[in-house]
């Protein structure tokens, strides 16, 4: 068992409320996000055919749930998320620059550790934007991200307003740090408790640079080779103080171009999914270059909600010492 709750932990919301309050959370922050970033909701799958590399394969070891659907005789695999295939969105339903889509990405990982903040089943906000090549640098990553704070900060406020026994305090003030910078600032330390370090001091950063090896041999953390520029990329994380840990509740980033995805792919020795129709795509500039990202959907209801654990704020599958545990601490798991 990974779990640990605060000591005398008990939530501020009732069962009823709980409910209530995910979906206005989801309803409120999902309003905000689309007038911000110029979003248009469209379908998505909760499956994709294994050959057209359209999965995301995370940090390139995620094994995904796949079968064989006898009718179409063709294998398919449960999404990791969409990353890949809201770029072919985009192109497919002729997105112009400077719009984009959104859609609710439901997903299995059943490999997940699972702990307070992970479940095998993801549920989140799986958005992509087209953009210009002049737009592929920091600024328009970091006026991006903050946008998608602000947008937080409003749905925490109106939250409050609807119930005012929820305290939480996120900072209005974002901080920017790049993850070679967190080497140099707490030496010695993991990139977790660098991560847990950082956001105490600050209470809300952008950590980029995620998945190229740093000066201390490591990468800050694994990144697929295929979908985010890792030079262009980041991690928007608070300090949950009720747990003591960085609370990352979203991963984004300006994908990859036609230089990148080569270079990327030959880090990771997968030069050999060059030859799937979306890789050809981009290496041969038919895929419009945009900016795109996971906002987890119960990660912000439990932060927001300053709950103690995921389960509290969505249905999954636990083991029965986890379930013991929270039940003798009167913590409910949906």
């Amino acid at each position: 068992m990974s779990i640990k709750l605060p000591e005398g932990y008990k939530s501020s919301l009732d069962l009823y409320d709980t409910q209530s309050s995910i979906r206005f959370i989801k309803s409120t922050f999902e309003d905000k996000l689309i007038k911000a970033l110029h979003l248009k909701r469209v379908s998505a799958p909760l499956f994709v055919e294994k050959s057209t590399g359209l999965n995301d394969d995370l940090d390139g070891k995620a094994e995904a749930v796949n079968f064989v659907a006898p009718n179409i005789n063709k294998e398919c695999v449960i999404v990791h998320s969409l990353a890949k295939w809201k770029r072919m969105a985009l192109y497919n339903y002729s997105f112009y620059e400077g719009n984009g889509l959104y859609t609710d990405m439901n997903a299995i990982r059943k490999d997940e550790k699972l702990d307070n903040l992970h479940s095998i089943y993801v549920d989140q906000w799986d958005w992509e934007k087209v953009i210009s090549k002049d737009q592929r640098n920091l600024d328009y990553l970091y006026d991006t991200v903050t946008r998608i704070h602000e947008c937080i900060l409003e749905t925490l406020e109106e939250l409050k307003i609807k119930h005012p026994s929820i305290t939480t305090k996120l900072p209005e003030k974002l901080h920017f740090f790049s993850s070679e910078e967190l080497i140099k600032m707490y030496p010695g330390k993991d990139a977790k408790e660098r991560e847990r370090l950082l956001c105490k001091e600050y209470g809300a950063v952008f950590i980029t640079g995620i998945g190229h090896v740093l000066s201390d041999g490591q990468p800050h953390d694994d990144r697929a080779a295929d979908y985010d520029d890792w030079n262009l990329n980041g991690d928007l994380l608070y300090y949950n103080e009720l747990l003591d840990c960085a609370f990352e509740v979203s991963s984004m980033g300006i994908r990859v171009d036609e230089n990148s995805l080569k270079e990327q792919l030959k880090i990771k020795n997968e030069e050999y999914k060059e030859k799937y129709p979306y890789h050809q795509m981009i290496l041969n500039k038919e895929l419009p270059y945009t900016i795109g990202g996971g906002i987890g959907e119960s990660r912000l209801c439990m932060l927001l909600m300053n709950k103690a654990h995921i389960g509290e704020v969505q249905s999954s599958i636990w083991d029965d010492e986890t379930l013991e545990y929270c039940k003798e601490r009167g913590v409910i798991i949906l």
